[in-house]
């Protein structure tokens, strides 16, 4: 399988970022110059609000918006404020780990324990932090619509191999890295180079396979990194930036170059020299795989990408033999509805369910990747009698979703014959950062009827009518409202013009939107007269 990277910066507004798989799009990323990303970068924040109710606090860490800070994210060294031991919690919650493990097992479930982590059991906010107290914090998401970006006293700062985690003051290998022996000889080789006392590392998933030299050159950078943090800590004691994460280019491909990709592709000179820097210096042995695109035709347009780019946003998505998927994104979650249509197999209706929910499956995990869409999602498959048939399409989506770098969770199939999911919200989805609501149906996808309106308005008049001051009525709508009102109306409108002593002037406009409604009202004098709606 040829794997590529493409990355677009031509325009300087906005950079793209495509993963194709022969030549199918599988990943994408976009980043716009003028959006403010904050998630990775390190903070001092204040406190400035407790919410007990919710357990949670709101911090002003410099941006000019406050963030949201949970006690579960809240690091146990700050429980000493409020008289509380953090190794003792940190005991407590380690046997609760073991006791959850042991019941696991003895219902016949393989479930690792994993000590050190947060804290199961976790003391009052109120108790622990107080407004004015000075923290340290990290965006772990962004502010979606009205809610400010999400915040965590868990610093992580990622290099190529390794995760520094400060709270974590121990050694440890990803979960996604299953094979035991290469675990044993990351876990080893990591704990040979004496990392500093006090301070957390994780061999990341990308370290699978790394040698002890790999782990060491990572390990040195990201001590570095975090003396200047150490150090830009005590130069200033206002809430700001501390540590601001690398941009969308070299942030990708010190996240997903792995031996697998083929060719990385750069269409601006300067991005291009930039990653070359970064690749020289973090991985020397991927330089031959950066190459300059050089086309005269945009690099997207060469692989047909903008076509495909422009199909994410559509509600509906066709699958390669027949039957399709509709994606509706709520407030609270987005709906998956799996249709048919014309996909007919040669076996029973059971078999074509089948089938379809199989390529739907496969189809759903891309999906959601390439629209980054996060929170509770709800699959409608097509129901199916068979036990054993549910089963194949939950296995068929939990391996489409594994490669997925956002962290998911799936349930099995519900009565109803639907599988509810949750995908890790880190960043508007796609089409949030694209799109605005239309200024027309505000967001409904929907408009009133040219009859609705023009009921409407006959309503308004009806009201005005009532009022003896009103003499003159003009009313400005959509060209359609107004050609219903003047043709099918003009009756009606005729009589409360006579019952109210006034005059009714329709004026219609193609400019104007489907539900527009403006009514100018003046008295004998000329002046304006409110009416009451």
């Amino acid at each position: 399988m040829k794997k590529e990277m493409l990355i677009n910066v031509a325009q300087p507004e906005e950079s793209r970022i495509a993963i194709l798989e022969d030549g199918q799009l599988e990943e994408l990323y976009t980043e716009r110059a003028s959006a403010d990303n904050y998630v990775g970068n390190i903070y001092r924040g204040k406190i400035v609000n407790l919410e007990p109710s919710i357990q949670a606090a709101f911090v002003d860490f410099g941006v000019g918006r406050n963030g949201f800070l949970h006690i579960s994210d809240v690091e146990p060294q700050y429980f000493r404020q409020g008289g509380y031991d953090p190794e003792e919690i940190m005991r407590e919650s380690d046997e609760l780990a073991e006791q959850a493990a042991k019941r696991a097992r003895e219902q016949g479930r393989n479930q690792r324990v994993f000590k050190g982590g947060r804290p199961r059991v976790k003391p009052p906010i109120q108790d622990v932090l107080k407004r004015g107290d000075s923290i340290l914090v990290q965006c772990i998401k962004e502010g979606i619509g009205t809610k400010g970006p999400t915040l965590s006293t868990y610093i992580s700062i990622p290099g190529r191999f390794l995760v520094l985690m400060p709270a974590l003051a121990r050694v440890g290998v990803s979960r996604k890295i299953e094979d035991d022996d290469d675990r044993k000889r990351l876990k080893k080789a990591l704990l040979e180079l004496s990392p500093p006392k006090g301070l957390g590392f994780i061999v990341r998933t990308a370290g699978a396979g790394r040698t002890k030299q790999d782990l060491s050159r990572d390990l040195a950078y990201l001590l570095r990194l975090w003396k200047a943090i150490h150090r830009r800590l005590t130069e200033s004691e206002q809430p700001g930036v501390i540590y601001e994460e690398s941009d969308m280019i070299i942030r990708t491909i010190r996240d997903m170059l792995t031996s697998d990709i083929d060719a990385i592709q750069i269409d601006e000179r300067g991005a291009y020299e930039r990653a070359k820097d970064f690749i020289r210096l973090v991985m020397p042995r991927a330089a031959e795989q950066l190459k300059f695109y050089e086309g005269t035709e945009p690099l997207f347009h060469h692989y047909k990408l903008e076509s495909e780019i422009r199909k994410i946003q559509g509600r509906t998505v066709p699958l390669p033999k027949g039957g399709s998927i509709v994606i509706d994104p709520t407030e609270a979650l987005v709906a998956i509805d799996v249709n048919s249509g014309s996909h007919r197999s040669d076996s029973n209706a059971e078999e074509n369910a089948l089938q379809v929910n199989l390529a739907a499956a496969r189809e759903i995990a891309r999906q959601l990747r390439l629209r980054d869409l996060g929170g509770v999602i709800v699959n409608d498959f097509i129901d199916m009698r068979k036990e054993s048939h549910r089963r194949k399409v939950e296995r068929a989506l939990h391996d489409a979703m594994a490669r997925d770098r956002a962290r998911t969770k799936i349930l099995r199939t519900s009565p109803f014959g639907l599988v509810e999911m949750t995908r890790q919200r880190i960043r508007p989805s796609l089409k949030r950062s694209v799109y605005k609501d239309c200024p027309c149906c505000s967001g409904r996808g929907v408009v009133k009827t040219g009859e609705s309106m023009s009921i409407e308005v006959i309503r308004m008049l009806a009201l005005a009518s009532r009022n003896e001051h009103i003499q003159r009525i003009t009313v400005r709508v959509n060209d359609e409202v107004a050609a219903y009102l003047n043709n099918k109306k003009r009756r009606e409108i005729m009589h409360m013009e006579e019952a109210g002593e006034m005059t009714v002037q329709i004026l219609g406009s193609e400019g104007l939107f489907p539900e527009h409604m403006e009514m100018d009202c003046r008295d004998k004098h000329g002046e304006s007269v409110e009416v009451d709606s």
